[in-house]
Parts: C-alpha cells; structure tokens; sequence
C-alpha cells in the first residue's frame, strides 16, 4: 500500500471512525415520527394510492421546495418519464442529458420512446456544461418551423435535461439562457438534490418540470418513491390523471380516456415520507456537517480534492466525493479495493451512458471533461448520522 492509499484511508479513519464492522455509503434514519405515520396508515386500512398522506405530502414537498405542486410517484425514473412525456417528448425524438448521470435518466427518455443525446459537464457542478452545450448546439443543430432538429439525424431535439449530480447545483442560468436560445424545454432531473439551491431556489423548479427521489438512499426516502415539481396547473393535473390510469373521478363507474400508468405514490410510502420530510432541515444540517469534517481533511492531502458546492449554490451534499488531480482508474480502483477491504463502502461514479451497450450507438457531443471525471471521482460514506462520527 502506497502513500495515497494509507493516507486515503486515514482520513476515512479520522472522519467517519473504527468501521463496525462496516460503513454503509448511504443509509436511512428513522428517529422521527416514522413508526407513528405509518401505524396511523395501517390503522386506516387506506394503504394504496388513496389516502391523506399522500396529499400531505405532495403539499410539504410543494411548501418546502418552493412549487406551485408536487406529484408524489412510485420512484423517481416514473416522475421523470411522465414529465418528459408531458414537456412534449414524442417517439423518435432526441433528448439532451448528461454522459455522467445514473442510468434512469437514459431509462426515462427510452420509456418515452426517444433517444438520449449525451452532453459533456464541467468541473465545478460535475453537471451539464452549458457554455459547451451552446458550442455543440451551434455545430449540430439547425432550426426549423418543426423546431430544433439534429442536422445528421433528422430528429427533432426535443428537451434538455439538467441533472444536479450528488447534489450539486447546475449552473441554471447559464443553462436557461441556452435553452431559451434554442426553444429547448427544460426538465430537471432533481432525483438527488432535495434541499439543495441555486441562488436561493430550490433545484427542481427553475424548468417547466422537475422530479425528485425518494429511493433508500436518498436524503429522505418513502421507501420506493418520486415526484414531479412544476408551476404549472394544468401539467400538474395532467400529470395525477396520467398516473392514475387516466380514470375519471366517479362513485362507481370506470371511465378511462387514455394509456396511461398506474404510477401514483402509496399512501403507506407517504406516511413514510411525511415523517421524514419533518426531519429534512436536521438532516440536511449534519450532512453539511459532515462535508465540511471531509473537506477539512482532504484539504491538503496530495493527489485528492473534495469536491465542493459550486458558486451561487448550496448543496445537500448527498454523496460526499473525492475527485483525483490526476485522471487514473487505476488508482482510483486501488483506493475503491483499499476501502471497502477496510469497511468503508465506498464507490466510482457512474460508468459513462454512451458506454452502456444499450446506449453505445446514441448521438453523443465530445465529452472530455465526463471522460476525466469517470476516471477521477470517488463516493465516500454520506450518511447524516455520521457527523461526528470520528472527529
């Protein structure tokens, strides 16, 4: 074990302390109203789509984000295919995300029918580079009375989609200002940055729409679940009439207009969530916490970064990350085998889209920023409850 290695995991040792026997990369707490909630659903025998707390919490997450409606979902891959599709994706369509992004952000756009058009990020959001995006629109693209269409494909590019990475704010404006150059939607794919903001809005609302994640891993989690932010009334109307099989309200009679998707949030995931959305301000608090102890400790170890909240934002920092000064997946697989040997878990950042063979003969702009994060960041252990942990 090299210097980098033994001084990689002593920071961990000294951050999060003595594994026992493991540390998980990211966790659920329960220390609030949880069990209370979810015996109140049980009781009520309402444990399906229908119930009080999904309205409750589709009305915290509004109050607390700052949108005009939420729409609680199943997961957050349904939330971002229903807005796509309610932004006006349409079959054959391209749509612009970003190569370092999970996989349901492609998924999303392939259940729309479409084609994922993959973007370079920068190095400061870890997100889409909107100056760089600007240049490749302006290489590729051509305008027209059926709108903004790929000049090699033929195919009409329908939407952007601006993914805040492990919490991290996209440089909205910036971003904003090239979409409405170009006439592009734009649809924020929020899955991992509730709570974070960009000059003091919350992530998720700067778009027609924008979707969250509540998946176990999450800052908050109702166990499986998503949800849809928009301004908008009539999107947020279509929205619960799309995901709850297109059926209209009546006492008895089933009336359906549309193919539509049984994907509305149950009433026992949102018990869940409401109890933890009480609980999202602390957590939030002993994340940053904890970012600030890796930041401190990282900050003058040779060879590593700490990765933090760009300018103009703050960031829930969901995912703690490590990002090497020099590119390698070589060492970065060295310090990735030396933690998780030592009971750190610990993990890279996605493999590339384009490089997934569902996605390898997708339109792609040159990505030489994705391509040097791939091979530099890390996810160190990002649990709230390890604030203090070890300092």
């Amino acid at each position: 074990m090299d210097k980098i290695e033994q001084n990689f995991l002593h920071a961990l040792q000294t951050v999060l302390g003595q594994p026992n026997p493991f540390v998980p990369l990211h966790e659920p707490e329960f220390m609030g109203n949880e069990w209370e909630r979810v015996k109140d659903c049980l009781d009520s025998t309402f444990v399906s789509s229908i119930g009080k707390y999904v309205d409750h919490f589709e009305v915290m997450l509004a109050e607390y984000t700052g949108a005009k409606y939420a729409v609680a979902l199943v997961n957050g891959t349904a939330a971002l295919h229903i807005a796509l599709l309610l932004a006006g994706v349409k079959p054959g369509d391209e749509v612009l995300i970003p190569a370092l992004s999970f996989v349901a952000t492609a998924n999303a756009v392939s259940h729309c029918g479409a084609i994922p058009h993959f973007i370079d990020s920068e190095f400061e959001t870890l997100g889409i580079d909107p100056f760089a995006l600007n240049d490749y629109l302006n290489d590729f693209s051509l305008s027209s009375s059926e709108g903004l269409t790929n000049r090699f494909t033929g195919r009409r590019i329908a939407a952007v989609v601006p993914m805040h990475t492990y919490g991290h704010p996209v440089d909205m404006t910036s971003l904003l200002d090239v979409a409405n150059r170009y006439h592009l939607p734009v649809v924020e794919d929020a899955a991992e940055s509730l709570g974070s903001r960009y000059q003091g809005q919350h992530t998720g609302t700067f778009g027609r729409l924008g979707t969250l994640s509540f998946n176990g891993n999450k800052v908050i989690t109702t166990g499986g679940g998503g949800a849809i932010l928009t301004n908008d009334a009539e999107l947020a109307q279509q929205a619960k009439h799309l995901t709850t099989t297109a059926k209209h309200p009546h006492r008895w009679e089933f009336f359906h207009d549309a193919v539509a998707w049984n994907y509305r949030l149950p009433n026992l995931n949102a018990a869940l969530g409401c109890a933890q959305l009480e609980q999202l301000p602390d957590f939030l608090h002993r994340k940053r916490l904890l970012a600030q102890q890796y930041q401190e400790i990282y900050r003058e170890m040779e060879g590593i970064d700490f990765v933090v909240e760009p300018a103009n934002s703050q960031s829930n920092y969901w995912l703690n990350t490590l990002e090497l000064r020099q590119p390698s997946f070589e060492m970065r697989d060295r310090l990735l085998t030396a933690a998780n040997d030592a009971g750190y878990q610990c993990r890279p950042t996605w493999k590339l889209l384009h490089k997934l063979p569902m996605y390898a003969d997708c339109p792609h702009a040159p990505l030489p920023v994705a391509e040097q994060l791939e091979a530099s960041l890390i996810n160190v252990p990002s649990s709230a409850k390890l604030a203090g942990a070890g300092i």
